[in-house]
């Protein structure tokens, strides 16, 4: 809600508001402790009225600023739950904030189309924090993109982290910046057209910093856990509503566009995604494009297409082309072994598994797809993910031949699905990205085990004592993309190729994705794929690729080259042959 022209705060009945008459009005809900104390700046502690169902309420008069925190009945001292800024870290005071002192510039922005967006996904702490991606954003407009993804920003424990680990979803972390800064990067963004998004973790919270369980203990559920800690129990309102006013929180106060909703398969039940999802639409209103992206390793099509989420990340292309690339099919790459037809699929009807059995996980896995359109599914070589949860964080520069990894960005950036690249890919870089994290000796010691176990479905792997530690500071420096060194052609010239590729996209491929439609895509022997869309407007768009060393025999497609990743290949195309390592794109003009 916009209280002022140009300022904006998000309704809540979580954390500390301030209010016109210079009070703030606190509010917490701990439905185990029979009292809370409110500690202001340090001073003498306040006794709470508790009031229904487990709150506990102060109104107070202080000014935005000042630090606050809870003292419970057994003397420790917590942050608040849903705090807007910390003063230093996850087990400090918080800070009373007042979302109505931000001017926004570009208070009118509503947003850009889902069809139009090409997604660059940053670590805002490799980046630079907020004020280091700010000034890379007329860089990153120029080269074509026109969505910027943060890795997930809420607070968690210490300087370095991935953020998967986060304990105070309504604190943007200290480590990255100032709310001031974090709006001024939206505020900014919007100025230059882009939209920004944010990674948002709902399926739980971080082991370290995370207090709701000595207070609120229903809040997780007794008998169920995720992979990374207690389950959250939706079933009970208040956890609820603090989640579905956290989403609207990072869209309203902060001007987000969109939120991604990391690993919503480990959320019980799967019926508060369809509860979220409708508030946030119905609070938002259509006046507004804001998008709502999941990732879902149960590939669940119904969520999608509709009135609820407007996109998946799909880990299925990512897998068919990272085998057709690397040839790897240890641990994960198992499933995907015959990579050329199921990545055809993936071309025609979004996801590989629709249903089939995977035979790693041993059951059925995904719903059918086709019916959806392509801009339904978010399709990477490579992001956090599938680059950092490798041993070494090996990214593709390093794995693939460049041929062939040119092949695949052009696949990636010309097919009518949503591209997503992510830092440092735009200009080749070759630096891993790492698993990082600043925890505290024992609970490191834990994470270095666990990563370890990690890698044990992959075959050979014999370097155990090598895998570097996360929470060692050179690990996350290690980790940085940088830029291209001065006078660095191959940085340069990945830069280019994925401009003009990006340019190209814009031209003749975004303004037809919300019409295109499968007209058919095949495996090309056990390297190739060849896909066809058919728009809207009649036209034609057809890719073949060959990510193999050897040509493979090719019907030639109608119409003009769009685009050829290796000079004269669609003049092989147009004698039957597909050179090895190629990607050819052909766009027929026809009346509709």
């Amino acid at each position: 809600m916009s209280d002022r022209v140009g300022r904006f705060r998000s309704p809540t009945r979580f954390g500390a508001v301030p209010k016109a008459d210079g009070t703030t009005a606190f509010r917490i809900w701990a439905p185990a402790a029979p009292q809370m104390r409110l500690e202001l700046d340090g001073g003498e502690a306040i006794v709470m009225e508790a009031a229904a169902a487990g709150w506990h309420e102060a109104v107070i008069r202080c000014l935005p600023g000042t630090t606050y925190q809870y003292r419970l009945p057994s003397g420790l001292a917590v942050p608040d739950p849903a705090s807007r800024c910390q003063a230093a870290d996850v087990h400090g005071p918080s800070v009373v904030i007042d979302p109505l002192a931000f001017a926004w510039a570009h208070p009118e922005w509503s947003g850009r189309p889902w069809p139009e967006a090409v997604i660059y996904e940053v670590h805002p702490g490799l980046a630079g924090g907020f004020a280091g991606i700010t000034e890379c954003l007329p860089g990153l407009r120029d080269l074509g993109i026109t969505a910027i993804e943060l890795m997930p920003i809420a607070d968690f424990p210490g300087p370095r982290n991935w953020g998967y680990d986060g304990v105070l979803p309504y604190a943007p972390d200290r480590a990255y910046g100032t709310p001031e800064q974090l709006k001024t990067l939206i505020d900014t963004a919007h100025g230059l057209g882009l939209i920004v998004l944010l990674d948002v973790v709902y399926n739980h919270l971080g082991p370290d910093g995370n207090y709701l369980g000595l207070y609120a203990p229903s809040f997780f559920c007794r008998d169920e856990a995720t992979p990374w800690g207690p389950a959250i129990d939706f079933l009970v309102p208040e956890v609820q509503d603090f989640f579905v006013e956290n989403a609207l929180y990072w869209l309203t106060e902060y001007r987000f566009d969109g939120l991604r909703l990391d690993a919503v398969d480990a959320i019980r039940p799967a019926a508060f995604l369809s509860v979220l999802a409708e508030r946030v639409r119905e609070t938002i209103g259509p006046e507004r494009h804001v998008h709502l992206v999941i990732e879902h390793g149960g590939n669940a099509a119904r969520l999608l297409g509709g009135s609820l989420y407007d996109a998946q990340w799909c880990d299925d292309i990512h897998h068919c082309l990272h085998v057709l690339l690397t040839g790897e099919t240890d641990g994960i790459y198992g499933d995907y072994r015959d990579a050329a037809p199921k990545l055809a699929r993936c071309l025609a009807e979004g996801f590989a598994y629709q249903g089939e059995e995977s035979p790693r996980r041993r059951r059925p896995r995904g719903e059918p797809s086709a019916h959806l359109p392509m801009s339904a599914f978010v399709a990477y070589l490579q992001n956090h993910d599938q680059t950092g949860n490798r041993a070494f964080g090996e990214r593709l520069t390093t794995l693939a031949a460049p041929a062939a990894l040119r092949a695949a960005t052009a696949l990636l950036l010309l097919a009518p699905w949503i591209p997503l690249l992510f830092q440092g890919e735009e200009h080749g870089a070759q630096t891993p990205f790492l698993f990082f994290t600043s925890h505290e000796p024992g609970l490191a010691r834990m994470v270095r085990e666990g990563r370890l176990r990690e890698f044990a479905d992959f075959t050979g792997f014999a370097q155990r004592d090598a895998v570097p530690d996360p929470n060692a500071p050179a690990t996350y420096e290690a980790s940085r993309p940088g830029c291209p060194r001065p006078g660095s052609e191959a940085g340069v010239a990945a830069r280019n190729y994925h401009r003009d590729l990006l340019a190209l996209r814009r031209q003749h491929v975004t303004p037809r994705i919300a019409t295109f439609r499968s007209a058919g895509a095949c495996a090309l022997g056990t390297a190739g794929v060849r896909a066809c869309w058919e728009a809207g407007d009649g036209a034609r768009l057809t890719l073949a690729a060959n990510f193999g060393t050897i040509p493979l025999d090719i019907d030639p497609p109608a119409g003009i080259t769009l685009f050829e990743s290796l000079r004269g290949a669609a003049g092989a195309v147009s004698h039957r042959t597909l050179p090895a390592h190629t990607t050819v794109a052909f766009l027929e003009e026809r009346p509709a």
